[in-house]
């Protein structure tokens, strides 16, 4: 009996073991299988920063900020936008959703709307009120990410957590800080200067701002910048740019000259807004304050769950647009953001611990150098005569349909046609389209022409019509798409801009950096919509449902 009863303790202890022995496997492999992201994802995008920035300024640039990126991180040195119109609100909806406006339906940051028969804004919606302002007095805050028609990253990595970590976006511009975060965000947060100088939203997200919003808007630290902007270094170790006194940029109102130093509290008494922040660095050094409290606010980094802070630098546009690439302004301008750089990254290093985060930084377009100066320059330069245009398009309907009636609207390089008229006339819109299409060909300015017609039937795989059909929405856009000549904008004769399919506004810079991120560099071709599938297998998450772009595989360990 004693033996029986030793025989079933001793096959009861070995059951027990081999039951933990089991159990601890158990344990070892879900540990091995966990899920390790980084605690923090940060994407930084650079309005209207060229690629040749990183290269032009680099002897400028200090140790720790562009410098450290591209030596600890990888760098894509031939990254392009592969579609048409290059504009604030597409591109950064494109990085984020890993698609063409063909399929995320931001076409670009205003349209005609050919169903309404009015002019929208990308992000405009009355069905939301502003958060944190009076909107008399501070501007609009109805507005929500409701045109986006696909998710985007971050919606993607709140699906992949089950609405665990936060996800939000912040800029100087609306757009810049809704687009990129989707739907699902916790909150976005852009700069009012119209009589206040604070960060508000809209609720779309939220109905009151939080605690740390309100303290950083009654700090007044957002007025302090709004100071005298005088060159960083001496103005004549800026050789990488032109003269300052120059008849390419323009200048302030209030000011005789476009020239250093801008005294923006002088402006400021006659402009009467502080609006002039945003088209100076200090609008930059103002984000990275707010994005510093963003994260220690909302505590980022610090969670059980993958938290993401979408960022957009704006003031480097306004810069840009105002000044021109070659300008002093914009060598001063990313000589200081570098330094933003840098601090930012100490930051986060400090904050949120240098194996906790991934970044990547990048632009939502380049910039064209201001044409009268390439045509002082004997490059082939020019400025598009809209006005005169719409008289031709009109011409050309008299003479072939008799009647000025058949164009609805022409905008963004696009002919929306009176489709009501057309069938009144018992006439067709094909047949319409393709008499416009090659007339206006002979129009000064206009270089290629294709009608929707065309670009629902055949697939253009490369060149510029390729990136004009990745730009087209068959839904959205119009009915006959023009592409203007290289180098001719629709725009003032002084300062710059953007928009089209050419290298000067699509080529960016695009670096990856911190945890799961190789060292490095590749010289080849790389699509602006293939970071979102990168960022989406770093974290082991789904890409956005719409995504069209491809892993960038050299830059993942």
């Amino acid at each position: 009996m004693k033996r029986l009863f030793l025989y079933v303790l001793l096959v009861v202890f070995f059951m027990e073991c081999k039951v933990q022995k089991t159990t601890n496997v158990v344990v070892k492999q879900q540990q091995k299988h966990t899920i390790d992201r980084p605690k923090l994802i940060v994407g930084i995008v650079v309005d209207q920063m060229r690629y040749d920035y990183l290269i032009r300024f680099y002897s400028k640039y200090g140790e720790k900020g562009f410098k450290r990126l591209l030596n600890q991180g990888f760098n894509c040195e031939n990254t392009h936008y592969n579609y048409i119109p290059t504009h604030t609100a597409v591109g950064h909806t494109s990085i984020y959703t890993g698609t063409t406006p063909s399929m995320h339906g931001i076409i670009s940051n205003n349209w005609y709307d050919k169903y309404k028969k009015k002019t929208i804004y990308c992000v405009d919606d009355a069905n939301y009120k502003t958060v944190g302002a009076n909107l008399e007095t501070s501007g609009g805050g109805k507005t929500s990410p409701n045109r986006l028609q696909v998710t985007t990253i971050t919606d993607q990595l709140k699906l992949a957590q089950i609405n665990k970590g936060k996800v939000i976006g912040i800029s100087i511009k609306d757009r810049a800080a809704m687009l990129p975060v989707g739907y699902s965000a916790n909150a976005a947060y852009w700069f009012k200067g119209k009589k206040e100088a604070k960060f508000i939203s809209s609720s779309y997200y939220i109905d009151a701002l939080p605690k740390w919003v309100q303290d950083f808007n009654a700090s007044g630290v957002a007025k302090s910048y709004l100071k005298p902007w005088n060159t960083l270094y001496n103005i004549n170790t800026y050789t990488e740019s032109i003269a300052d006194n120059n008849n390419f940029e323009i200048e302030f109102k209030g000011e005789k000259t476009p020239t250093f130093p801008h005294n923006f509290p002088k402006l400021m008494q006659k402009n009467g807004n502080y609006d002039l922040l945003k088209t100076s660095p200090f609008g930059n050094t103002l984000l990275v304050d707010f994005a510093k409290a963003t994260i220690k606010g909302e505590q980022l980094g610090k969670n059980d769950a993958t938290d993401f802070l979408a960022m957009s630098f704006s003031s480097t546009d306004y810069i840009g647009h105002r000044f021109g690439a070659n300008s002093k302004e914009i060598e001063d301008t990313y000589i200081r953001l570098d330094k933003e750089i840098e601090r930012f990254l100490n930051f986060l290093d400090t904050e949120v611990g240098k194996q906790n985060y991934t970044l990547f930084l990048t632009a939502d377009h380049a910039v064209i150098p201001v044409p009268s100066y390439l045509k002082k320059q004997k490059i082939k330069a020019g400025y598009f005569d809209m006005k005169s245009f719409k008289k031709y398009v009109n011409t050309i309907t008299k003479t072939h349909f008799s009647s000025e009636e058949l164009v609805e609207n022409i905008s963004n390089f696009q002919i929306f046609l009176n489709k009501e008229k057309i069938k009144s006339l018992k006439l067709s819109v094909s047949d319409v389209s393709k008499v416009i299409a090659e007339e206006i060909i002979s129009f000064k300015g206009v270089y290629k022409t294709v009608t929707a017609q065309t670009l629902q039937q055949t697939n253009f795989t490369e060149g510029i019509l390729h990136a004009l059909q990745n730009g087209y929405n068959q839904k959205i856009s119009g009915d006959i798409l023009i592409v203007p000549s290289p180098a001719t904008v629709y725009y003032k004769h002084k300062g710059s801009t953007h928009g089209s399919g050419y290298s000067y506004d699509t080529h960016v810079p695009l670096i990856f950096y911190g945890k799961g991120i190789k060292q490095g560099s590749t010289k080849r071709y790389i699509p602006i919509i293939d970071i979102a599938p990168t960022m989406a297998n770093l974290l082991k998450i789904e890409s956005p449902n719409a995504c069209t772009g491809k892993i960038i595989l050299e830059v993942l360990e």
